[in-house]
């Protein structure tokens, strides 16, 4: 069997403090889900259970810090125990680390990693027993436009992003070879109107308020709410990929007709950006 239907259905999902994972969180709630939420923002996430309780969903929420495998380790457990079983998992938490490769500091490197990376590998692999378990599970991981194309000043997070779609296209083949009843689902997302750039690192020298002023004004397109409702679409309809935004389509579409030859176009482009 696959997911078809969120209502009382045990949907988990990180980073659901703010942003998407809000937005996921409100659009399965209205559809009648049970819920396991966790961010590390404890305010955040206290804002987004409040939202859903007002619309009478059941929230089980965990200040979580995906990065650390035993927190993301006792959280399943937890969840497991309290609510019998998991039907669909997003992982969706995520940073931005902005700055060329050579500006950014190892500190930089390992923090976007711990939450981008092994923060998709700790909630998939903890939370995949569960969902095969269930008999009709669906994991979901948001990835991004920038782990289809890659873009100067993204080293970071364009390496955790292609990371992501990696594991989870095998994850989702390995689910097939298996006739394991889970579909598996990569989400890359466009420009989403959401505080990421606000929230993330930038490198030193960086003017992070043009940064945040050109992602917020120019870039981000979408609503957190409409994203969340594709996203949830494509996981229902088992879809491998799910890409999000116009820009998303646009980009990822010229890329497979430039071939390597976009790399060039992006560092034209790019280059013509004052953020320093």
């Amino acid at each position: 069997m696959s997911l078809t239907t969120l209502t009382d259905r045990v949907v988990v999902i990180t980073g659901a403090g703010s942003g998407i994972g809000r937005a996921l969180s409100l659009r399965a709630a209205r559809h009648g889900a049970l819920l396991a939420l966790s961010d590390w923002d404890a305010e955040g996430l206290a804002e987004t259970v409040r939202q859903v309780e007002a619309v009478g969903a059941k929230v089980r929420h965990d200040v979580v810090d995906v990065s650390d495998r035993s927190a993301v380790r006792d959280w399943a457990a937890g969840v497991t125990e309290e609510l019998g079983r998991v039907n669909l998992v997003v992982n969706n938490a995520g940073v931005t680390a902005t700055g060329d490769f050579a500006d950014l500091t190892y500190d930089d490197l390992e923090w976007i990693v711990g939450i981008n990376f092994w923060g998709v590998v700790h909630g998939s692999k903890e939370f995949l027993p569960h969902l095969i378990a269930s008999g009709d599970g669906a994991l979901v991981n948001v990835s991004s436009l920038f782990g289809l194309v890659s873009v100067p000043g993204q080293s970071a997070y364009n390496a955790t992003k292609y990371a992501v779609r990696g594991l989870t296209e095998a994850i989702r083949e390995e689910m097939l070879v298996g006739g394991h009843p889970v579909t598996v689902t990569c989400v890359h997302p466009g420009g989403i109107r959401t505080g990421i750039s606000r929230n993330g690192r930038k490198a030193a020298g960086l003017d992070g308020s043009a940064i945040d002023a050109l992602f917020e004004k120019k870039l981000a397109k979408m609503s957190p709410d409409r994203a969340a409702g594709i996203i949830l679409d494509g996981a229902l309809s088992g879809k491998a990929r799910v890409l999000v935004g116009l820009d998303a389509h646009v980009v990822h579409h010229f890329a497979k007709l430039a071939g390597s030859r976009y790399q060039d176009v992006v560092a034209r482009v790019t280059s013509r950006m004052p953020l320093r």
